[in-house]
C-alpha cells in the first residue's frame, strides 16, 4: 500500500493490522481518482469505515482542503493513525475512532465527497446509503457520494435523494457515483 500521486507520493502505508478490513488496490485508487480529479481541490473529503486510510490520506495527498476520517475498530484506528502521521497530514485530517452509522446521525458537519467503503458481504454499503439518504445535510449540494463494494452486492438508492451518474468496476471492486437530482 503506497499513496500514488501528490504531495506524499510514494509514501508506503502500513496495511491494516488485522483482516478486518481490505485495503483498496493501486489499480483501482488510481482509477478512483482519475476520475474525481476534478472534484478534488480544496474539498471537504469523508472518509466513512476508513480502515488504515489510504483513499482519504489520497485524497489530501492530491489536493482536498481536509480529510475527515471514521474507524470503529481500535485496532485499525491505530493503524490510520500512524499513516497520518507518517504523511504529515494531522492538520489537515480529522479522525474518529467512532461508529460510520452514529457519525453519519450526530454530525452536522457538510462534505463534498463522501466516499462509503464498509466491510463487504454484510449488506453494511446498503445501510449506509441508507442512513446517508436519511442525514442528506452531510453533503453539500453540489458533492458526490462514492461507493466502494464487490460487483456482485446490489445497492438501491431513492433516486429523489441521489441518482447514480456512473459506474465503474475493477476486478472485484465496484464503484458507484452518485450526486442530488
Amino acid at each position: 500500500m503506497r499513496v500514488i500521486s501528490g504531495k506524499a507520493r510514494g509514501t508506503k502505508l502500513q496495511g491494516p493490522s488485522t483482516d478486518e478490513t481490505r485495503p483498496i488496490t493501486d489499480r483501482a485508487k488510481d482509477a478512483l481518482f482519475n476520475i474525481i480529479s476534478y472534484e478534488l481541490a480544496d474539498c471537504r473529503f469523508l472518509d466513512l469505515f476508513a480502515g488504515t486510510g489510504g483513499v482519504g490520506i489520497e485524497a489530501l495527498s492530491r489536493g482536498a482542503k481536509c480529510a475527515t476520517f471514521i474507524e470503529l475498530s481500535k485496532q485499525i484506528y491505530t493503524d490510520l493513525n500512524y499513516n497520518i502521521e507518517r504523511t504529515h497530514f494531522k492538520l489537515q485530517a480529522t479522525m474518529h475512532n467512532y461508529d460510520a452509522f452514529k457519525f453519519m446521525q450526530e454530525s452536522k458537519q457538510q462534505f463534498d465527497i463522501i466516499f462509503v467503503a464498509p466491510p463487504q458481504w454484510k449488506n453494511l454499503c446498503q445501510e449506509a446509503m441508507n442512513m446517508l439518504c436519511k442525514n442528506i445535510h452531510l453533503l453539500a449540494n453540489d458533492g458526490i457520494v462514492i461507493t466502494q463494494h464487490d460487483p456482485i452486492e446490489k445497492v438501491e438508492i431513492d433516486s429523489k435523494i441521489l441518482v447514480e451518474y456512473d459506474k465503474r468496476v475493477y476486478g472485484g471492486v465496484q464503484f458507484n457515483f452518485y450526486k442530488r437530482p
